[in-house]
């Protein structure tokens, strides 16, 4: 499913940022959207986030049996 893909995408993006903060305490988002409190990059977080808990979804479904 293509919203699945995005929202992997998504998680995996925000899970090389948490890499990078806490090796190298360098927020990737913050960096490239204007700081942490910019609207964009809250925009970025939230997307993240949401993404994250789309992913969830994953764990849980069943695909045996689907051709893809």
């Amino acid at each position: 499913m293509f919203l699945d893909k995005i929202a992997l995408i998504l998680a995996v993006i925000g899970g090389l940022n948490w890499g990078s903060i806490g090796l190298f305490r360098y927020d990737v988002v913050a960096a490239l959207f204007g700081g942490q409190t910019s609207v964009a990059s809250r925009v970025i977080y939230v997307l993240v986030g949401l993404a994250a808990l789309w992913c969830i979804t994953l764990i849980f479904r069943d695909l045996r049996g689907k051709e893809h």
